[in-house]
């Protein structure tokens, strides 16, 4: 990695605005019909963690869909929630860019407060074409399909041997014991990283993601610095390592890529959080979130048991109906117009996916789990245009395998009490699930 390329701080940040107070929305948040619409914060992670974030998108997808917010930790951004403007937003990187961060907050290497779990890294989705392209062609080779075909049945034995070790009769957390377990293993093997540490993986991808309070994975800033820089610090001995042995994995794709051989330390620690959390936390919460659909429309899991061929439908519908990630954000390059509203050069703009893939104009009945739904693969938990995720198709397949072998085991997989929802804003998923499973 090269010194001399352009630097990059970092700073502990935030998943969301920052604990407390933020976005001006108070502690105990109201019901979204008695608030002031100009008072609605979308970002504020409270009404994700609670699972409350429904109602207040529904009131700005009917009464303002492109709505302004502006803080004095975040600036000002503007909150697209209907379907048609998010993707026009998304496919036009001319317009709208990357380069400044992908999280609500200040520009990439800004080191003011406030921004989101990315704001201070550098990493190739977070920039234009042509760096863009060239860094992430470097590394798009781990997850082509010819690739994807020699993983499945590695993916496959090791979703059997995980479901076939959970105990029967008593009450167990699926995240922990399936979701991330099967999802760190993935992410091992994709970086060639020391199977018996695996779980290191899990802890930084957390900690980059995660809110500092009391209680958090990492309780401050300094926590959270030192976890980030501890990931660096340990990958970069791999990268040495894979510079003189170089394998098939993505780190040596990065050592050895020519457009990225040369990266400096902190842009290569975002490549690296990008592909962590990427692989980590959008797949293992997809697959916590399916067991939970299930449990809320066991009709569609009769369905399901008595067709498995809707297995590839189902798999898409599943990830819509939970978006991962939240939201994405771009920065106007020009002054423009979406949806009657005058936004400025330089203003953010937050694209949430979790809304527009409810979005009835688009989605029948969006907030039902519908296996069948005949559009579902318009989905935008991926994005579209040139930052489309790379890994979707993995994703699918880790997905599609987990089903596949669930169906012939598990009567019943009982979701025992509410689950515990990450506090965040952006990564929109699951910290602990208890379920009891009953096998067939």
């Amino acid at each position: 990695m090269s010194e001399s390329a352009s630097t990059t701080t970092v700073e502990p940040t935030n998943t969301g605005p920052v604990p407390g107070n933020p976005g001006g929305m108070p502690e105990d948040i109201p019901p979204a019909s008695t608030m002031d619409l100009e008072a609605i914060n979308p970002v504020y992670a409270k009404l994700f963690s609670e699972n409350r974030w429904q109602e207040f998108f529904e009131r700005l997808r009917k009464e303002d869909p492109v709505h302004l917010n502006d803080t004095p930790t975040t600036g000002r951004y503007w909150n697209l929630t209907r379907y048609e403007d998010i993707r026009r937003v998304d496919q036009d990187w001319q317009n709208f860019s990357s380069a400044n961060g992908i999280t609500i907050g200040r520009a990439v290497g800004d080191e003011s407060d406030g921004g989101g779990p990315f704001a201070n890294f550098r990493m190739f989705i977070a920039m234009d074409p042509p760096t863009h392209d060239v860094q992430r062609k470097t590394v798009t080779g781990v997850v082509a399909p010819t690739n994807l075909a020699k993983l499945e049945p590695l993916i496959r034995e090791r979703t059997r041997n995980v479901l076939d070790s959970l105990p029967v009769g008593e009450t167990f957390d699926w995240v922990d014991n399936v979701s991330i377990e099967l999802t760190t293993m993935m992410l091992a093997t994709l970086f060639d990283f020391p199977f018996e540490e695996r779980r290191k993986l899990t802890f930084w991808s957390d900690a980059a993601t995660t809110i500092p309070q009391p209680g958090a994975i990492v309780e401050t800033g300094e926590e959270k610095r030192n976890a980030i820089l501890g990931c660096l610090e340990y990958f970069t001995r791999l990268w040495e390592e894979r510079k003189q042995k170089p394998g098939d994995d993505l780190v040596s794709m990065l050592a050895h890529g020519e457009d990225t051989k040369n990266m400096h330390p902190m842009e290569f620690l975002g490549n690296l959080m990008l592909l962590i959390v990427g692989g980590n936390d959008t797949t293992r919460n997809t697959m916590s979130g399916s067991v939970y659909a299930f449990n809320q429309w066991p009709e569609q899991l009769a369905k399901l048991k008595a067709n498995p061929a809707l297995i590839p439908n189902m798999v898409p519908e599943i990830i819509r109906w939970q978006t991962p990630l939240a939201y994405m954000r771009r920065t106007a390059n020009v002054d423009c117009e979406i949806g009657g509203k005058q936004i400025k050069k330089n203003e953010q703009i937050l694209m949430w996916y979790v809304s527009g893939n409810r979005d009835e104009s688009v989605f029948e009945n969006a907030n039902v789990v519908d296996i069948e739904r005949p559009n579902v693969r318009h989905h935008l938990s991926f994005g579209f245009g040139i930052h489309r995720c790379m890994g979707n198709r993995l994703a699918e397949l880790q997905l599609r395998v987990l089903w596949e072998e669930i169906l012939p085991r598990f009567e019943k997989i009982e979701v025992m009490e509410e689950p515990t929802r990450t506090y965040s804003s952006f990564v929109k998923g699951y910290t602990r699930m208890p379920v009891r499973i009953t096998r067939r």
